[in-house]
């Protein structure tokens, strides 16, 4: 089983981004002796093997074994960030339910990231009647009427409106409860 360091070293081999050992060691900020004591873990697991150029140059290439492992590894984690997204989409489902149930209307998404999509694809799964929702990328100057879903780090504490709802801590908050 690979952790996440050796799991790290070998996307870096497979990728043949770094040529030897020093290269491997700034590409993964770690000291030359970290690095030396990765390389001999996974040589003796069978996942990489060094094939010498020259007297002083050395190839680090991922085996077969090796390739099968970083394959497996990228699967489950795959997998897992699928489960996640999953549990955050049941998470906004709730908390969007919640708002609206007390009688909110007028949604506006503030932010551009990845989550910023995610929430606009739960608003349009719940399809609300009645129900309206706006991406914005600022807050206009004359105010809001309606509840502001906040996407974005460290600008909750910034915006005045009253009526605001900052999903990165609601999703941190469930974290820690769960924990």
């Amino acid at each position: 089983m690979l952790d996440e360091r050796d799991f790290e070293l070998i996307n870096i081999i497979g990728s043949e981004i770094a040529s030897n050992q020093r290269d491997l060691s700034r590409q993964m900020n770690l000291s030359l002796g970290m690095t030396n004591m990765l390389i001999r873990r996974l040589l003796a697991k069978g996942y990489i093997r060094i094939r010498q150029l020259n007297k002083k140059k050395f190839e680090y290439i991922l085996t077969p074994e090796g390739f099968k492992e970083k394959m497996r590894k990228s699967v489950k984690y795959t997998l897992k960030t699928i489960n996640s997204i999953g549990l955050i989409k049941e998470r906004f489902n709730s908390l969007f339910k919640e708002i609206y149930a007390k009688g909110e209307r007028r949604f506006f998404i503030l932010g551009e990231s990845d989550l910023t999509f995610l929430v606009e694809m739960v608003m349009r799964e719940l399809s609300l009647k009645d129900c309206s929702v706006e991406r914005i990328k600022d807050l206009p100057s004359n105010g809001i009427n309606g509840t502001i879903l906040v996407c974005q780090e460290d600008i909750f504490d910034k915006i005045t409106a009253d009526n605001k709802v900052d999903l990165i801590h609601e999703l941190a908050k469930d974290l820690v409860l769960k924990n």
